[in-house]
């Protein structure tokens, strides 16, 4: 308990809004589809997944995990195929380092894929899988969300990690 409080108080202090992006990417994503007021879910972070695959219409996606997505993606978006041999997400409950190299050497990523993984500051070692995540060097933009983070793989973009509040 105390981890996840001390780790939102440095969120707080490390994070911005959209004022503070100077990527066209990441402003467009947090402005016309994080900031959005559409609820597709109660559960924060399952919302943002949500609302992220109908704003960059994702059609594949591959699930790593405990929490039971099929339902609401069925809901959602009943033409979403889970488990293809291209994915346009990853949803991962905690994502090690080696599955996402071995998802990437297979060509199972592709150069808009974005990689989802929930509460990435629950614990000290998951704090520890996300910093050593944001530094592969094949994704390029990691945004921290606090009750999740979001990495893209996007090839004509620097490499940049973003704090959002959201």
């Amino acid at each position: 308990m105390f981890c996840v409080l001390f780790s939102y108080l440095k969120f707080l202090l490390k994070s911005t809004n959209e004022h503070g992006v100077h990527s066209p990417f990441v402003f467009n994503y947090v402005t016309k589809c994080l900031y959005l007021k559409q609820k597709r879910d109660n559960i924060k972070s399952i919302n943002i997944l949500l609302k992220s695959i109908a704003y960059f219409n994702h059609k594949n996606i591959e699930l790593y995990g405990k929490q039971d997505l099929k339902k609401p993606l069925q809901i959602h978006f009943p033409n979403m195929v889970i488990g293809a041999n291209m994915i346009d997400v990853v949803y991962a409950d905690e994502l090690e380092i080696d599955m996402l190299k071995r998802l990437f050497s297979e060509e199972k990523l592709h150069n808009n894929s974005m990689i989802f993984i929930n509460s990435i500051h629950q614990t000290p070692e998951k704090q520890e899988l996300w910093r050593n995540l944001i530094e592969l060097p094949l994704i390029t933009v990691s945004i921290d969300m606090f009750h999740c983070g979001v990495l893209f793989i996007r090839k004509e973009q620097v490499k940049e990690h973003f704090i959002i509040r959201i």
